[in-house]
């Protein structure tokens, strides 16, 4: 049996099941990190892939932009404003801090690699992926105010990030001889030139969109494939003209739901699906080079070290320096500190800056670090997430009148994995205007 067959074997079987296994606690990537790791070149070695496979690195990179462009199509603005700004705080206070108290310990952890490989490994490690705790967000135990703050982080901060990655793949490359001297103007062209595609895309399509809705010009079906197609335009169409893919696709999308008020929410949901079957993919890409990596060049302990310290203190520390003045609670900014699982976005990002560093140094280390970090991410969170978000919803509802249980409109929650069990009231069509 080939490697494609059997890993569509493996999808088959993991959908029949999903619900099942999410009450044992079993998510969707774990299932694909573990059937990557086994079909791939570790083990059976019947997966045809390798890290410099351009199908690979294409594939990889459109996931992403799909999911950047769901996202911050659907995450409402307003969600991220008021409210004690739990959202904001997190986006604009706690990932900055976990970035630069990411490189620091990287730079501690690994002193022979230079601080742009520091900070890179730190920004790759910094965005969140509800999909590994999908529990935290669909459990309606856990108050209101604090899954929607974790959800419209998630939603976003991968493509916060983005830019920094840009930057900081630039910066190492051109210290290591192998990139433009001048990164810093490169990099800002780079991101110059995505946001005049987003711009196109997002808001003129999101206008022509809207226009031809309106004159009963569209159709359910035409509809779900042009925010398909727009998705892929933005990103497909920055790179072409020497822009990031990923930073149009994100701004694309945030243009794209400001123009069209989010009201094209339930159509949204085929680019979702489709970027939800693609992680499958990506995720079995991870087992499969990744821990394949890891499993044949031996236990190295700083790597080990680091990522333990990453999905810990590296996150919980800013994230509570965040939060500090907001009166919640120490349980509950701890719960937000934990859930902060490393996913997608930090396995592409990985994917790209070792395409581009892999004779850099430090680019073996960023490998490792990165694959711990993430496979940590994937069984601590994933195990964790629903047995916490049950314990801790229990202690929230003995806090009458608290911070945690302030009113709070419902979140989205954006489709990351097919085990969660959503409530109806939290699905989009059923948001409160």
């Amino acid at each position: 049996m080939g490697g494609l067959t059997a890993l569509a074997v493996v999808v088959v079987a993991y959908t029949v099941v999903s619900s099942k296994l999410d009450r044992w606690w079993i998510s969707g990537p774990m299932v694909f990190v573990a059937s990557g790791t086994i079909l791939g070149p570790a083990v059976l070695n019947v997966l045809p892939l390798a890290v410099t496979d351009e199908v690979v690195l294409t594939v990889t990179e459109l996931t992403l932009a799909l999911l950047l462009f769901s996202d911050a199509s659907t995450v409402r603005l307003r969600e991220v404003e008021g409210d004690a700004g739990l959202p904001s705080r997190l986006l604009f206070v706690g990932l900055p801090l976990t970035i630069v108290a990411g490189a620091l310990v990287a730079h501690l952890v690994f002193p022979e690699i230079p601080w742009a490989a520091a900070a890179l490994i730190a920004t790759i490690l910094a965005p969140t992926d509800t999909a590994l705790g999908l529990a935290v967000v669909t459990n309606r135990l856990v108050p209101t105010r604090i899954r929607r703050a974790l959800n419209v982080e998630s939603g976003l901060n991968d493509g916060i990030a983005t830019p920094f990655v840009t930057l900081f793949i630039a910066v190492l490359a051109a210290e290591e001889g192998a990139g433009d001297r001048a990164w810093g103007l490169e990099a800002l062209k780079e991101i110059g030139l995505a946001l005049v595609a987003a711009l196109v895309v997002g808001y003129l399509g999101g206008k022509l969109l809207a226009f031809a809705k309106d004159r009963a010009w569209t159709s359910p079906v035409s509809e779900q494939i042009a925010i398909l197609a727009l998705a892929l335009l933005a990103y497909e169409g920055s790179v072409a003209i020497g822009g990031n893919g990923f930073v149009a696709a994100f701004a694309g999308g945030m243009l794209f739901g400001a123009v069209t008020k989010r009201g094209f929410a339930e159509p949204g949901r085929f680019t979702e699906t489709l970027g939800l079957a693609a992680t499958f993919l990506v995720w079995a890409v991870f087992g499969a080079l990744f821990l394949g990596e890891l499993f044949t060049h031996g236990l190295s302990a700083r790597p080990v070290v680091y990522a333990i310290l990453s999905v810990t203190v590296i996150r919980m520390v800013p994230v509570a320096l965040s939060l500090i003045g907001t009166r919640l609670r120490p349980v509950t900014v701890g719960f937000m500190g934990w859930f902060g699982p490393r996913g997608l976005a930090s396995v592409v990002f990985t994917l790209l800056a070792w395409q581009e560093l892999e004779h850099a140094a430090g680019g073996g280390l960023l490998l490792q670090t990165a694959a711990w970090t993430i496979l940590l991410s994937v069984l601590l969170h994933g195990l964790s997430a629903s047995p916490f978000a049950t314990r801790y919803g229990a202690y929230a509802a003995t806090l009458a009148n608290a911070p945690e249980q302030a009113p709070s409109s419902r979140p989205r929650i954006r489709l990351r994995d097919l085990g969660g069990r959503h409530h109806p009231e939290d699905r989009p069509d059923r948001e409160p205007a």
